[in-house]
């Protein structure tokens, strides 16, 4: 089980969070990079630091904040600070994100993805690129220490992003993804782009956040979630998504839909938001906790609960 611990107000106290994750036992943590917040990198450099054993992921780094090249040497200088610890994830973001925000155009995102991830991974691979593209080119060479098979695992929820991700990739990173969306979408359509590359669904790892509370207040925390789930359906991949998913699914979510997605109440809610997606083929569940409402537990009282 892993987790995601983005660096609140105070990262000194996001370090020692990380450092009761690793205590605990959890397999690795996770953090996205939000527009207006810290450099996720430099984050998890600050984690590395102060850890010796917990694996550190990025889920996800947005492509078009980075040059390819860039993403791979960034890449390769963390896992050499971490001895080895450190999985890429990457996605594509947003049209209002990408466009509205950054002023640059997302077009083809599966075309522009492949391109990309073909760079990361020469650089990665063999400390060298020469590629010409239509979204994305290099032709460089990196120098340092560099681990071969460092994981790369990239966002998805369309079907042909889940292809590219079975059969280039080597895993999927999820969000807001339903443990029924996972077991009747995510799984076979990873699996046909593992088939179509010859490969098997061996070592491929299917990274899905599970959104969890441990509160005395179930129902002003679903209020909380309930504004989460309403903001990523305002964003067309995701409204997509959860349009397939939820045949109810609306501007104001549902109490069933958010309990579909989320774990929220006492250490039973939460432990059973995790096996739920672990039976729908998650592979490794990425516990979230969130409060914002009095009678949410503490950080570390709910990294305890899930892993119990």
């Amino acid at each position: 089980m892993a987790a995601t611990l983005n660096a609140g107000n105070n990262l000194a106290n996001s370090v020692a969070r990380v450092r009761v994750a690793e205590e605990l036992g959890f397999d690795s943590v996770w953090i996205s990079q939000l527009p207006d917040a810290r450099d996720a990198a430099l984050v998890l450099a600050a984690y590395a630091e102060a850890t010796s054993r917990l694996g550190l992921g990025t889920f996800i780094l947005p492509i078009y904040t980075r040059h390819p090249s860039a993403m791979a040497q960034m890449a390769l200088s963390l896992d050499e600070l971490s001895a080895g610890r450190f999985r890429l994830g990457i996605g594509v973001s947003h049209k209002r994100t990408v466009e509205g925000m950054w002023g640059m155009q997302l077009k083809e995102p599966v075309v522009a993805m492949g391109e990309y991830l073909g760079i990361v991974r020469s650089i990665i691979t063999t400390g060298s690129v020469d590629s010409q593209g239509r979204y994305f080119s290099a032709h460089t060479n990196y120098s340092g220490p560099r681990r071969e098979d460092l994981p790369i695992v990239i966002s998805a929820l369309n079907p042909r992003m889940l292809e590219l991700c079975g059969e280039r990739s080597d895993g999927v990173a999820l969000w807001m993804c339903a443990p029924d969306y996972i077991r009747d979408e995510v799984v076979p359509r990873v699996r046909a782009g593992r088939e179509k590359a010859g490969k098997t669904m061996d070592g491929f790892e299917i990274v899905a956040a599970v959104p969890v509370c441990l509160t005395t207040d179930p129902t002003a925390a679903r209020e909380v979630f309930r504004t989460t789930v309403a903001r990523y359906a305002s964003l067309p991949y995701y409204r997509k998504m959860l349009d397939k998913t939820f045949a109810a699914m609306s501007d104001n979510p549902g109490d069933a839909i958010l309990a579909e997605l989320a774990g929220i109440g006492d250490e039973t809610a939460v432990k059973g938001a995790v096996e739920r997606y672990r039976a729908a083929g998650t592979t490794l569940p990425l516990v979230g906790p969130f409060g914002g409402h009095q009678g949410a537990a503490s950080t570390e009282e709910t990294l305890r609960a899930a892993i119990g």
